[in-house]
């Protein structure tokens, strides 16, 4: 079963963007960014400019807790 994310699953994503992006600074990435790499996740189903720059920026905050930093 393959999962599915949406702009809710704000942990979710961050585990997924630390696994796919490991060398990146997350508090580097801008929120526009941050949203592009967001909906290249192949396991992201949302609409995509329903996403606010508070839920982009506790998905950055939540990625970077995420990092091995």
């Amino acid at each position: 079963m393959t999962v599915t994310l949406t702009w809710h699953d704000v942990e979710g994503l961050a585990r997924e963007l630390a696994e796919r992006f490991p060398g990146e600074d997350p508090l580097a990435v801008d929120l526009r960014r941050l949203r592009e790499l967001v909906l290249a996740l192949p396991t992201f189903r949302d609409e995509p400019d329903i996403a606010t720059d508070e839920t982009l920026e506790e998905i950055q905050a939540a990625w970077y807790e995420a990092s091995s930093f």
